[in-house]
């Protein structure tokens, strides 16, 4: 589907450890190992760009880690923000939409009340944690259907074009005997 070029690109930035507490999935992995459940996140939302094409910026609080000048990096097309010291997501977040936020259409996925205030204040969207679950959940599941069909349609095709040779061939075995 070819995109207008007059519509604003559409960006969803994601409060990162707001979300892996309040997805029951990432939750259980962050009791055994915060890095596994930020990783699960993260390939998560990736997979989540790729089909979908929204811009994604996830965010992470590390504005307890001393010392820290906080870090962003490109992974498998969505971008990967580690707060600095004395910076929290939020505040990483309010930042971006007071630049962005009344220009791109911004959404921001945090379950947090008052962060969600602030961004629609900023101009920005929210989106809770649980809607944001439903929706990457929903769109795999479609996309799942879809493959299924397609699959499916291509095996009876496939089947039927083995028929047609099959017995090509064998009015082909007749003729050269």
């Amino acid at each position: 589907m070819k995109k207008r070029r007059d519509n604003p690109k559409e960006y969803l930035f994601v409060d990162g450890y707001n979300i892996i507490n309040y997805w029951d999935e990432l939750r259980k992995k962050a009791e055994i190992s915060l890095e596994e459940a930020r990783e699960s996140l993260i390939d998560i939302l990736a997979e989540y760009h790729h089909y979908s094409g929204i811009e994604i910026i996830v965010v992470f609080d590390a504005h307890l880690v001393k010392g820290n000048s906080g870090t962003e990096e490109e992974y498998k097309g969505i971008k990967v923000v580690y707060t600095k010291e004395s910076e929290t997501a939020d505040h990483y977040i309010e930042r971006t939409l007071d630049i962005l936020g009344r220009v791109k259409k911004i959404r921001v996925a945090t379950s947090d009340w008052l962060e969600q205030q602030m961004i629609l204040s900023r101009g920005g969207m929210r989106i809770s944690a649980r809607e944001l679950e439903i929706e990457i959940y929903s769109q795999k599941d479609m996309i799942n259907r879809k493959n299924d069909y397609v699959n499916k349609k291509n095996e009876s095709e496939l089947g039927k074009l083995e028929d047609i040779l099959s017995d090509k061939f064998d009015k082909w075995n007749k003729f050269n005997k």
